[in-house]
């Protein structure tokens, strides 16, 4: 019975983390949830490593194209602006981190909060869409606009804050053209991916490996790849063709949920 427990975790964890570090709906925010709900700690670090190195994967096979073109041509715009986002996501990151000093409890505590700011985000993405003309591509766009999009990527730090959503909105009200909005987003997240997995490792050498399950650890890395591939191809045409309307409505209804659990219900 317990091996089907954790069998059925490891698929919910690698759900969680697939679909969550791609559809505008925070992974981090999620898992932090979902391990409350079961009554986990926080896992291994080598677990969360390994998940990274997963949703890597997904996000690296939808635009093998589009990474190969950046390694024969890295001197090119695109190149420049990525790296110039993710520097000024760097820089945001340290800053909060610095300032909020925030520990697992009060991740938790705000973590209601942080849903309805996604919902927020999502909603602006939508006016965003519907009002701000398009004209840049990732080639065309500059200085400030790259940054300002790193910034934006920067604060999704906080859990319940997705990454993706925060980026394709910035791009967005940046002016830039919807699919090049989800390449950008989608290839500044491999150094998020990156760097975040490498945060890891400081904590996984201190701690060892912790709660670690290699056969648990490789069925989430598996489900987890795979739900990261869809969501991935999945977000492309919600940004191309469809509406966050159903996000939006989703990360109110969970915001206003945990809010609720955390003052009145107090279920976990």
């Amino acid at each position: 019975m317990e091996v089907i427990i954790e069998i059925f975790k490891s698929v919910f964890y690698g759900l969680v983390q697939g679909l969550g570090e791609f559809l505008p709906i925070s992974s981090s925010g999620h898992l932090l949830l979902v391990q409350r709900m079961f009554g986990d700690s926080e896992g291994s670090h080598l677990s969360t490593v390994l998940l990274h190195v997963a949703t890597l994967a997904a996000v690296c096979i939808v635009y093998r194209d589009q990474i190969w073109d950046i390694i024969k041509k890295p001197f090119q715009k695109k190149t420049l602006w990525l790296i110039v986002s993710t520097a000024a996501t760097v820089v945001v990151m340290l800053i909060m981190k610095k300032l909020l000093n925030v520990d697992g409890e009060t991740e938790y505590k705000i973590l209601g909060f942080c849903f309805l700011a996604t919902a927020l985000i999502l909603a602006a993405a939508e006016f965003a869409r519907k009002n701000v003309r398009r004209i840049y591509t990732a080639d065309t766009m500059n200085w400030a606009q790259s940054i300002f999009i790193g910034v934006l990527q920067g604060i999704a730090i906080l859990p319940g804050v997705s990454r993706s959503g925060s980026t394709i909105t910035g791009a967005l009200f940046c002016g830039v053209k919807k699919k090049s909005a989800a390449e950008f987003s989608f290839l500044l997240s491999i150094p998020a991916i990156v760097g975040g997995a490498i945060l890891e490792i400081p904590d996984l050498v201190k701690n060892g490996l912790g709660d670690f399950s290699w056969y648990g650890t490789l069925i989430s890395m598996v489900v987890a790849g795979v739900s990261g591939y869809f969501a991935v191809r999945y977000m492309i045409s919600i940004i191309t063709k469809k509406s966050f309307k159903g996000f939006i409505i989703y990360m109110i209804i969970i915001g206003l949920f945990v809010i609720l659990n955390q003052y009145v219900l107090k279920l976990f």
